[in-house]
């Protein structure tokens, strides 16, 4: 069993996302012990990206930053490296495809594993093509996780049998962002992984309020929550820290409350 699969095995999760380099990788470095002593479950560490596609104007604000001020692959596994000396949660990384094209696909997977990341996420990887990477990153331990979208209809059993380390669930079309209201019907896409699947599923996208993360994490395995925590980032800069984990705190409070 995977370390992100047994994570998931003391009650709903909470997953918050931040950039790696926004406004710098010390802050980061410190924006993600706060999240763990605040009762996180799991760490999306965003690789910045020059065009991330599937991104908000907020977080497409925050890999702007971040790659304005020289961030670079290798320059966060050695984040990751340092994030190690004391964190045991499991780390996933959030990027794009050609990151890790442009990096070399085996020398970034097999990075991934020396300095302890525990999985992949690629919003603009189609499952159908997921077989540019998920060789490699079976042959060095790394689940690539899936993501089910509103739109993967008939797909959603398809995706949900061959999925690793969780399924991240997307609550709504569009990109990122905070969003007032999630009106798609969850309940009806989480039946239909349940049915295909045993690894747990997070919902996405959207979630920026402790009463929102409750009752997505009543209807799956938990919350993933990003913007919210980016637009913190952005208004305090190198004072976040404290805020990011007073905000950690008032999500995961109630969280197991379903």
């Amino acid at each position: 069993m995977s370390n992100i699969v047994k994570a998931f095995e003391n009650g709903k999760a909470f997953i918050p996302f931040l950039t790696c380099g926004d406004p710098d990788l010390e802050t980061t470095a410190a924006c993600v012990r706060e999240c763990v002593k605040s009762g996180a479950t799991l760490i999306e560490l965003g690789i910045p990206f020059s065009d991330p596609t599937a991104e908000g104007p907020v977080i497409q604000g925050a890999s702007l930053r971040a790659l304005t001020g020289g961030v670079t692959t290798d320059k966060i596994f050695d984040l990751v490296r340092d994030l190690r000396r004391d964190i045991t949660l499991p780390l996933v990384f959030m990027t794009y495809s050609n990151v890790i094209f442009s990096y070399g696909a085996e020398k970034f997977i097999s990075t991934c594993q020396k300095v302890g990341i525990d999985g992949l996420i690629l919003p603009d990887l189609p499952f159908e093509e997921k077989g540019e990477f998920a060789p490699v990153c079976k042959k060095y331990g790394i689940d690539l996780i899936s993501l089910i979208a509103p739109t993967s209809e008939n797909r959603i059993a398809m995706i949900a049998r061959e999925a690793e380390g969780f399924i991240y669930l997307v609550s709504s079309l569009g990109v990122t962002g905070v969003r007032t209201e999630i009106t798609t019907d969850l309940g009806a896409i989480v039946r239909v992984i349940r049915e295909n699947s045993a690894i747990p599923c997070a919902i996405g996208f959207g979630i920026s309020t402790p009463s929102q993360a409750q009752k997505m994490a009543a209807l799956s395995d938990g919350a993933i929550v990003g913007s919210a925590i980016v637009k913190l980032i952005e208004k305090y800069k190198q004072d976040a820290p404290k805020y990011v984990g007073d905000f950690v705190k008032s999500m995961t409070a109630h969280l197991n409350d379903t």
